[in-house]
């Protein structure tokens, strides 16, 4: 196992998650209140990465500390490495992949923390993520690549968002080869169209031969989904969709680009 490491590039021996080029940057309902539990994980990713990042810079001695705190499928259907299931929601495999994981939490955390509450979200979390890796080690059970990155949390948060707020308007940035745009769309557009690309890959890639841990994303949306369900239907369910028109029930923000103060150069 541990020649596995030697010999592999670094970015081949992880499973990881990655974004499409349509990607949310904002949306547009802040929270009722401060969601301390958000804010939390997202320092606590944040650090634990720092610290492991800067301190192991030996390429082998990053990928055995991948190889021990991540989920490696193998070892978990051999019955050991238990913990994974846990420390891997911490770990990320380099800048981007942590910078992605925690916008998308930034974006979709607060309103749902805001619904749930702090304890209830932390464990919904916690949760979703672990479920997340359940299903990547179904999915491909002699896989001895590690799965690391809190997506499969994050997939779950979403999940939960996509039932609560499926009217949500989220900022979608698009990129047009050298252009960029930005769209307001509701969220059940943004989210249906991320998950379906998640089960569009998942089901057309060969287990074993992708980067990305797709059925991490899938597990932990549909278990978002379904742990969400019964404060959905404490809410009212449907009739929580009629009060609040499928969104946070909280003033939608507005934003307004602003003017340039360049003076513009006119036409002689």
């Amino acid at each position: 196992m541990r020649s596995f490491w030697r010999k592999a590039p670094l970015d081949q021996r992880l499973r990881i998650g990655k974004r499409t080029p349509m990607f949310p940057i904002r949306d547009h309902n802040p929270s009722g209140r401060t969601p301390y539990v958000t804010y939390t994980l997202i320092a606590v990713n944040v650090a634990v990465f720092l610290a492991y990042w800067l301190a192991l810079r030996d390429p082998n001695a990053l990928g055995y500390f991948y190889f021990t705190w991540g989920v490696v499928p193998a070892e978990v259907m051999a019955g050991y490495g238990w913990q994974g299931f846990f420390t891997s929601m911490f770990l990320h495999g380099g800048w981007l992949h942590l910078a992605g994981n925690m916008l998308f939490l930034w974006i979709f955390g607060d309103n749902l923390e805001d619904e749930m509450g702090h304890r209830l979200y932390l464990v919904f979390y916690l949760v979703a993520g672990i479920l997340a890796s359940v299903l990547q080690v179904a999915a491909d059970p002699t896989s001895q690549a590690p799965v690391v990155g809190a997506s499969g949390a994050i997939a779950g948060v979403m999940g939960g968002y996509l039932l609560l707020f499926p009217k949500a308007r989220v900022d979608v940035i698009f990129i047009f080869v050298i252009f960029f745009r930005i769209f307001a769309i509701p969220a059940w557009a943004v989210l249906g169209v991320w998950f379906g690309v998640q089960m569009f890959s998942g089901l057309s890639t060969p287990t074993g031969a992708e980067s990305v841990a797709y059925w991490a994303h899938i597990g932990g949306f549909l278990a978002g989904m379904a742990m969400a369900v019964p404060l959905w239907l404490a809410r009212g369910g449907a009739r929580f969709w009629q009060r609040n028109l499928g969104a946070p029930p909280h003033p939608e923000a507005r934003y307004v680009m602003a003017k340039t103060s360049i003076p513009r150069a006119g036409r002689k």
